[in-house]
Order: structure tokens, then C-alpha cells, then sequence
């Protein structure tokens, strides 16, 4: 059992899909950089796309994405006229260069989208960009919007995995977070899309929810195992009432503290591995023949602003407010207010707001903390091979960290850097030791438990 010693400790860590992370993105990275970028795309280049759909038709008080509840449908019709426009825009700029390998629409809520315009959205995409045949096509479902002509929207669209929100399924723990979800509905969603041909589900469940117990969480696992989803992500509450003020209908003396997460968390933890489900980094789980298990056991799991992936290209295009775009020279986010957004792109086409330019000691620190994240360690042989000699100083510090430490969470062995069995469930805690920009910023994170 890991034991919490006093230099490390439950801190309030990023989640580390990027680094830097988007609370150092700053206004000097725009319109400009990111045209630039765009155009820098290799003929014949593969690339992934990312659309954000920031609606939900009901706000879940825990969610701590960029989304906004409505109920009036011409609002999300309005909006889907600018996304329409930028995606447009950006597939003029690359067009006849990249082709697109991997698509994941996500939000807020994309099946709250009509069929028709779920249809047209994806012929938008087709239109501007070359999607590859074999291209992986990623939907976000809320099982709550589901019916039969979604369902057979989403077959023609393509898609070939589909991510499911549960959260949990006890009555008392959905109250207290605004989602009701039962059981039922859920399984019926997942059969319905394997009917409809999709080979891979994806689920999400959380602990740290308020009034949730051991046992509670134990309920649900039993019950989502049942399901037999290729993947499960089981991720820690982030409970940041000071930035999404929809939290702060969650009451403090509801969440458990600490050491109940902790025990929430081991406790999934050993059910699911005894399931027969592999550990994916951290906090995710996948079936010993699901491609992220494959790619895991090859040293070529990523990850970036979905969480893990098996998706191996450089360049990610984001569309929609506060999508974030990936390129091997940094990181471009679009302004992520709807209003703001369909401004910018009634006026420009594009709606990037602020980034990042990568400096060298970036990309070494950046895939440092990949490398812990998805792998647990990284070896001395490898970081020079990627980045010469300039990372050797960072190695250095590496080495020290290790050997000043004695918890026994981390350690350097054989010319690497390794975190134990014991500092694993603390990795983002371990990782942010290489962050630079940790100790300068003002944002507040979320519990690394």
C-alpha cells in the first residue's frame, strides 16, 4: 500500500494531456502562428482532428469541461453554422495536403446533436479534408440523448468507438451530481451501438463523487463490468468550484477526503485488474486485445487532450470553442466562449485565441512527463537519443531528484529514471518535478488522488 510521506503529498497537480499545460498559454500565440502551422503541414502528412461541441441539454454539476446547458435548439443550429465555416476555413488552408487518420468529436455533449446535422457535420469534414477510409472515427455519448435515429446516424458517419459517460450508478451519488442515468439505459446504448457495428466502448467512471463509499464504488464496478467495455477510464473527481461555479452545487461536506478516495480508487482498481483488464498508465484500463494494451506493451502509448491513446500522429487540429491544436512547434487554443468564437470566425475564418511556441527545453521536459505518465520511467539512452546532448542537464537533475529522495516512490536504476509500484497511483505528483512552470502559475489544480 502506498504510504503519503511528507514531501510527497496529495498536491494539487495538472493532468498533464499537454505540457506546458493551457494555464500558461498566452495571447502571444494567435491567428498568425497557427495559419503558419497550418500551412507548414507536410503533402501526404497524416493528421487527427478534434470538434467540440459545447452544449449539453443538462448540465451534470460535476463536469469541468468548456460546455454550456440549453434547451433551445436553434442556439446549437446558429453555432453549427460558424463550426461549419471554420472547419471551412482551415481545410482551404491545408487542403490537398493532410489526410486525416483520426477524428473524436467530444464536448459537452455531441449526441445531443439532430441526426440531420450530425450527417451534415461529417459531410463538412469530407468535404474539407481527406478522411482516410481507415480513419478512426471517436464519438462522446450521453446515453441520455440516445434513439433510433442517432443510432443510425452515427453507423453512417462511421464511427468506430464510442465513449460512454457513466460516472456511477448509484441513485444517491447521481442526485447529488444532477445526472440521472440508470443501469438499463446504459447497457441498452452500449448493445445498441454494437448492433450498429461499432467494435470498441469506452466508458468513463469517477470516484471521489459526493456520498460515494468503498462499497458504492464497488456496486458500480461489478455493474460496469458486466457491460464488458473494451476500455474503462476511472478518473479522480476534480472538484474546482473557482473555475466552474455549476460545482458549487456540490457541497464540500459531501465529497470523501483523501485517504476515502484513495480507498475508492484501490478498491475499482483491484476489481477491474481482476477482471482480466490490463493498466493503462494511469487511471485507465483496457482489455489485453484493445489497441491501447497493444500499443502499451510497445512503448508507443501517447497521450494528449483525450486522455491516452494509440493515436501516433504529431499534428491534432482542434475546431470549436477551446479546442486546442497540437503541432510539433506548440500549442494554439481557440477562445473558448461561443459568443467569442462565432465573433472571431464571422471575422476571421478562425477563432485561435492564445498557445504556446515549444522551446527546446519544452519538448524535453514535455516528453519527460509523456514518458512518466504513459510508461512509468524513461531511460537516460532514449532522452539523449531524441535530444541530444542538451538533455543531459535535465538527466542530471533527474538522477538527483533520485537520489535525494527515500520514500522509495521513485528511483534511478540502470540508467533510467523508474517510478515504483508504490508511486504509481502518485505519477502526476512524480511528474510535475520536471515542470518548470508549476511553481510560476496561479491557476489551482485538482487532487493528484
Amino acid at each position: 500500500m502506498t504510504v503519503f510521506t511528507p514531501d510527497i503529498v496529495l498536491e494539487n497537480v495538472p493532468r498533464y494531456t499537454s505540457y506546458p499545460t493551457a494555464p500558461h498559454f498566452h495571447a502571444g500565440v494567435g491567428h498568425g502562428q497557427f495559419d503558419s502551422w497550418l500551412r507548414a503541414i507536410k503533402p501526404g502528412q497524416t493528421v487527427s482532428l478534434y470538434i467540440h461541441i459545447p452544449y449539453c441539454d443538462q448540465l451534470c454539476w460535476f463536469c469541468a469541461c468548456t460546455t454550456k446547458h440549453t434547451q433551445r435548439y436553434d442556439v446549437v443550429t446558429s453555432f453549427l453554422t460558424y463550426l461549419r465555416r471554420e472547419i471551412e476555413t482551415v481545410g482551404r488552408i491545408v487542403k490537398g495536403k493532410a489526410k486525416i487518420g483520426a477524428v473524436h468529436f467530444g464536448g459537452g455533449s455531441p449526441t445531443m446533436l439532430q441526426p440531420d446535422d450530425l450527417l451534415a457535420l461529417k459531410t463538412a469534414l469530407g468535404r474539407a479534408f481527406d478522411i482516410r477510409p481507415d480513419a478512426d472515427i471517436s464519438v462522446e455519448i450521453d446515453p441520455r440523448d440516445m434513439d433510433g435515429a442517432r443510432f443510425q446516424a452515427l453507423a453512417s458517419m462511421g464511427m468506430t468507438r464510442a465513449s460512454l459517460g457513466i460516472q456511477d450508478f448509484d441513485e444517491m451519488v447521481q442526485k447529488a451530481i444532477n445526472r440521472h442515468q440508470s443501469f438499463e439505459l446504459t447497457r441498452a446504448v452500449i448493445d445498441s451501438v454494437r448492433i450498429h457495428g461499432v467494435k470498441s466502448v469506452n466508458v468513463d467512471l469517477l470516484y471521489g463523487l459526493p456520498f460515494q463509499t468503498v462499497d458504492s464504488v464497488r456496486s458500480t464496478i461489478t455493474q460496469t463490468l458486466s457491460l464488458k467495455p473494451d476500455r474503462i477510464a476511472l478518473f479522480g473527481y476534480a472538484h474546482v468550484p473557482w473555475l466552474k461555479k455549476h460545482q458549487t452545487m456540490i457541497k464540500d461536506e459531501w465529497l470523501p477526503d483523501a485517504g476515502a478516495r484513495f480507498g475508492q480508487t484501490s478498491a475499482a482498481r483491484e476489481m477491474i485488474l481482476a477482471a482480466g483488464y490490463e493498466e493503462i498508465g494511469l487511471d485507465h484500463f483496457a482489455l489485453p486485445e484493445d489497441s491501447l494494451s497493444l500499443v502499451s506493451v510497445t512503448g508507443k502509448l501517447r497521450r494528449n487532450f483525450q486522455g491516452y491513446t494509440d493515436d501516433p500522429y504529431t499534428t491534432l487540429i482542434g475546431l470549436g470553442p477551446s479546442a486546442i491544436s497540437q503541432f510539433p512547434q506548440g500549442y494554439v487554443q481557440n477562445t473558448p466562449t461561443t459568443a467569442a468564437y462565432q465573433r472571431a470566425i464571422a471575422e476571421f475564418g478562425l477563432a485561435s485565441a492564445r498557445g504556446v511556441l515549444l522551446s527546446d527545453d519544452d519538448r524535453i521536459r514535455g516528453w519527460i512527463i509523456e514518458q512518466l505518465m504513459c510508461n512509468f520511467g524513461f531511460s537516460l539512452w532514449e532522452l539523449v537519443r531524441n535530444f541530444g546532448t542538451a538533455a543531459r542537464a535535465i538527466a542530471t537533475e533527474a538522477e538527483t531528484m533520485a537520489a535525494m529522495h527515500t520514500s522509495g516512490l521513485f528511483e534511478w536504476r540502470d540508467e533510467g529514471f523508474r517510478v515504483t509500484s508504490m508511486g504509481k497511483p502518485l505519477v502526476r505528483t512524480i511528474a510535475a518535478r520536471f515542470d518548470k512552470y508549476l511553481s510560476t502559475g496561479r491557476t489551482k489544480h485538482s487532487s493528484a488522488i
